[in-house]
């Protein structure tokens, strides 16, 4: 295996951070890196805060969970989905904006998370760790007052990153088979059983806590999709000039 390769398969979310300082320059360097993250139509439709004011990341570690390490880790990242400079562009060149469209939310929320993917890799290969927050859209609202986010961009997640100081396991992902099929997505009945995976799951938690029972993938899966979550979303991004359309 290639070392991007051995990097891609060693990811897990680092909730702990030393107390080192991720220098400025190296992390302007992560950002500049993974603005070569394909985009497109070339629209780099995203907008990245880093947010140092101390009582900001407090009041949004709160709201997302509360999650302490938003308050807690030496950078903390927001990712916008951002069309704002399109809409510029098109008022530079008197062109009407056509905004709404649920392609353009698509083409944003894409946009920013391939980037985001790609400094959260960037950011390991340098001994940086991280954690993605989606729970920022708990209250899109507060973080976009808080942060002074436009119409046309909206808070999409954020992201933790500093030196770990904690060295968990990798999270088994599902196997393959699972997710990868030629030619045509397959019927129910081709679906492998996952009761293999469920116990590599259920082993895997017991490892980390004897307190964590019964947290198969199903389970959780089941738990999830058994709930309606975050159900302001669409509003909100209505209100920010998304999926008017």
């Amino acid at each position: 295996m290639t070392s991007v390769l051995n990097l891609l398969s060693a990811h897990r979310s680092i909730r702990k951070f030393t107390a080192k300082s991720v220098d400025e320059t190296l992390l302007t360097s992560l950002i500049s890196a993974a603005q070569c993250t394909s985009t497109s139509h070339h629209v780099q439709a995203y907008t990245i805060i880093q947010v140092t004011d101390a009582d900001t990341r407090q009041k949004i570690a709160d709201m997302a969970g509360p999650q302490p390490w938003v308050a807690q880790a030496p950078v903390f990242l927001v990712f916008c989905a951002d069309l704002t400079r399109l809409v510029h562009a098109c008022r530079r060149h008197n062109a009407a904006p056509e905004t709404g469209w649920a392609e353009q939310l698509l083409v944003a929320t894409v946009d920013t998370a391939l980037m985001a993917q790609s400094l959260m890799l960037g950011a390991e290969s340098v001994g940086i760790g991280g954690v993605f927050i989606g729970g920022i859209r708990n209250d899109p609202d507060l973080v976009s007052d808080l942060l002074h986010i436009p119409e046309h961009a909206y808070p999409v997640f954020g992201m933790c990153l500093g030196y770990p100081d904690d060295d968990p396991a990798p999270k088994p992902r599902l196997p393959v088979g699972a997710v990868f099929h030629k030619d045509r997505f397959p019927s129910a009945m081709e679906q492998k059983p996952l009761t293999d995976y469920d116990q590599e799951i259920q082993t895997y938690y017991e490892k980390r806590s004897p307190t964590l029972k019964d947290r198969t993938w199903t389970r959780q899966m089941a738990d999830f999709t058994g709930q309606v979550i975050r159900p302001h979303m669409k509003a909100f991004l209505e209100k920010k000039g998304f999926f008017r359309q």
